[in-house]
């Protein structure tokens, strides 16, 4: 069997959950052909996994101060450009094509009439979940952005849809939390700002961790370069983490049992929702702006919460490997039915 698997590359979320599934891809014997788009090919990191993969521009989303710029979004595009990868990537060799939310393989499945496995969290917002911070750009661009023939959507929690949880590794629990630890992930906002909000809480240390390093002139702030191995060992025996409200780091944290405080980029339907379903649900802590007063209050929070979910990636791969038939009730209730969710203090 022969795949080809489109990644949406603009931040690391997609990308990590598609070396979840490559993993598993592989460990069958299936013959992959990876493709990202939205960001420069200089821009990757940690990318052996996905041997042989392709690059092309795609599309992406202008962000300005933990906001996303529409105007600049649409002034960055290159529709000529878009428009020839979509063209020129011929997909006729392959068995199955899969997206995830990424743009040139949906579109270019689309033209030559083969149909387009969706699978992501952004696939969960075609059932009724929370949702919340939408309007007609959010919803045009939900719609028409990745377009799959047919959509496994994952989430947190079900809230009673046809939807999966998270795709994402399954580590052995940390045995030591260092309970003044703190990661903070918010690549889209001005890391010069993020240190001074910070500086007042000595008692704590910070790891940033951000596309462009700068300087901190604080001891208990560390500013460190992307790096999955890097941010994966800090982010194993940290309390918490501060990100913004991507969902598969997310995951992640819930995971592993470290509390969240996630401020959603502006103008991001997606994000906006996901800060909301992590308050409605009682997983993690949101504001909606850097706001030192909501800062200080969750640093000083001991509990968080830990969440078990089954391997969905391998889960997937079976499904796939027995020709994709309709998810029941019974089926997805099954999965749901392994998950543990767990109040634990630090």
């Amino acid at each position: 069997m022969k795949i080809f698997y489109g990644v949406q590359g603009t931040g690391n979320g997609h990308i990590t959950r598609a070396r979840v599934m490559a993993k598993e891809l592989k460990a069958v014997g299936i013959d992959v052909t990876f493709q990202f788009t939205g960001r420069p090919a200089d821009k990757y990191f940690d990318m052996e996994i996905f041997n042989g993969y392709q690059v092309r521009s795609g599309l992406t989303f202008n962000t300005e101060n933990g906001q996303v710029n529409y105007i600049k979004t649409a002034l960055d595009a290159k529709p000529i450009t878009f428009i020839k990868d979509i063209n020129s990537l011929d997909l006729s060799g392959y068995d199955l094509v899969i997206s995830d939310f990424e743009p040139v393989t949906a579109w270019a499945a689309k033209r030559q009439k083969k149909k387009v496995l969706g699978i992501g969290h952004q696939y969960a917002f075609n059932h009724n979940i929370p949702r919340t911070g939408s309007d007609p750009i959010a919803d045009q661009v939900m719609k028409y952005f990745a377009p799959a023939d047919r959509g496994v959507g994952l989430h947190w929690h079900h809230f009673g849809q046809p939807i999966l949880p998270p795709i994402i590794d399954t580590p052995e629990t940390p045995k030591v939390i260092n309970k003044t630890k703190i990661i903070v992930y918010l690549p889209f906002e001005d890391q010069s700002k993020v240190i001074e909000q910070l500086s007042p809480f000595s008692n704590f240390d910070f790891h940033l961790y951000a596309p462009d390093v700068i300087q901190s002139p604080y001891g208990h702030i560390t500013c460190n370069p992307l790096s999955r191995e890097g941010f994966q060992r800090d982010l194993y025996d940290c309390a918490g983490i501060i990100s913004n409200a991507g969902f598969e780091l997310a995951s992640e944290c819930l995971q592993l049992g470290k509390k969240i405080l996630a401020k959603p980029l502006h103008a991001q339907m997606e994000q906006i929702s996901n800060a909301a379903a992590l308050k409605q649900l009682g997983y993690g802590h949101t504001m909606n702006d850097m706001d030192s007063a909501k800062i200080e209050h969750w640093l000083q929070i001991d509990n968080a919460v830990q969440i078990t979910y089954p391997n969905i990636a391998k889960v997937l791969v079976n499904w796939i490997q027995n020709g994709m038939p309709e998810m029941d009730n019974d089926f997805i209730e099954s999965i749901w039915q392994s998950v543990d969710v767990l109040k634990i203090s630090h």
